[in-house]
């Protein structure tokens, strides 16, 4: 930890001046934006979206969380209700790589395989994967419950797992025509619980690296490098960040045990904290990712370009860039970015914007470096 805040001390620093030999490609490698993929009937209006919105602000990185909304061929029974074809899939790959934006899919993997009362299409399909299948979905879902339950997980060590898992990892890279995936990976809650007959005893930062290496060296073996979100890899007590930016649950541990050439994408919401150093500092390379407050991700943006300028090249190189999050379907989205409602663009007391200002001020920020 001391080593970390002595690390802070030297990184946090202002944004430098940008000199005629720096471009915003070499202070930003990275300018991403993660958002849902869409619905079919949404198709034709996010390719608008891309070409109109994203192209001009010089966003290079499209992250889909696609999950089980593919009409998936190789496990057909893992479609969700309003999947999308490989015509749908082609318009939006057409007009990203005409705009020079590279596409990194999603699929949620590990935890998230739940949400509210509702369980995804891999745990509803084959329940034997379930990492707790005592804990019952509730009719109504509140938080907090008495069985801590958040989001379900896949038991990480169950045999028939990751063949099926794999699949759909292998065909949506393919679709995509994708140098990248993206796992999720964050908030897990349940990992290696003591009752699962697999699981219980072993340690919980070994589990989670375990899993994140065997998605890892599966994807290297096509050439692709593998993106998750960063938070179940720091220490959520000695850093004070929380059990959701950051672990409770002692997997954190793990940072030390994955391999360097995972990329991490680490969210933080409310503060403009700065563990992309630590990160860095491991070995590995980090994208900043923010969300719905424009004063934090105008720090955020200011934060990354100090560290890739003022950091050793070693050090420099890790520092890859900024990621806007959208956390609501593509539709809702679009059109509060285009509503003329000065209340959808606010910022309250405690400074939370909507998405859509957050948006805007994220990548008019970078432009500023151009």
């Amino acid at each position: 930890m001391r080593t970390f805040l002595q690390l802070l001390v030297v990184m946090c620093i202002a944004a430098l001046p940008v000199t005629a030999q720096q471009t915003i490609d070499s202070i930003f490698p990275v300018r991403a934006l993660a958002i849902g993929a869409p619905v079919p009937r949404n198709v034709d209006s996010f390719v608008v979206f891309i070409r109109k919105e994203l192209v001009p602000r010089k966003v290079n990185t499209l992250i889909l969380r696609v999950d089980y909304n593919y009409q998936y061929k190789t496990h057909p029974e893992l479609r969700g209700d309003q999947a999308l074809s490989e015509a749908d899939v082609q318009k939006i790959k057409a007009a990203a790589k005409a705009g020079g934006i590279t596409i990194i899919p999603q699929i949620n993997l590990l935890g998230h395989q739940s949400w509210a009362s509702y369980t995804d299409r891999l745990l509803a399909v084959y329940p034997q994967f379930d990492e707790t299948p005592w804990v019952k979905m509730p009719e109504k879902y509140a938080w907090p419950n008495a069985d801590s339950l958040y989001c379900k997980s896949y038991c990480p060590l169950h045999p028939d797992l990751h063949k099926i898992v794999f699949d759909l990892v292998d065909e949506i890279c393919t679709a995509f025509e994708a140098p990248a995936f993206h796992a999720g990976m964050d908030e897990v809650f349940y990992i290696g619980d003591s009752r699962c007959p697999r699981c219980k005893g072993r340690n919980k930062a070994e589990l989670f690296a375990g899993e994140v290496k065997k998605i890892r060296d599966h994807l290297a073996g096509t050439g692709k490098k593998l993106w998750i979100w960063g938070d179940r890899l720091l220490d959520g007590y000695s850093t004070g960040m929380g059990g959701w930016e950051a672990s409770f649950n002692n997997t954190w541990p793990a940072i030390d045990l994955i391999p360097k050439d995972v990329v991490i994408c680490d969210w933080h919401y409310e503060r403009p904290d700065k563990s992309a150093v630590l990160f860095a500092a491991k070995g590995l390379s980090v994208i900043t990712c923010g969300w719905n407050r424009p004063g934090v991700i105008e720090q955020q943006v200011k934060d990354m370009a100090g560290f890739r300028l003022g950091s050793t090249a070693e050090m420099g190189s890790r520092f890859l860039g900024m990621m806007e999050t959208i956390w609501s379907p593509v539709a809702p989205f679009i059109t509060e970015f285009y509503s003329n409602d000065p209340a959808k663009q606010a910022i309250n007391e405690k400074g939370v914007g909507s998405q859509s200002a957050s948006f805007r001020k994220m990548f008019d920020t970078i432009l500023q470096y151009q």
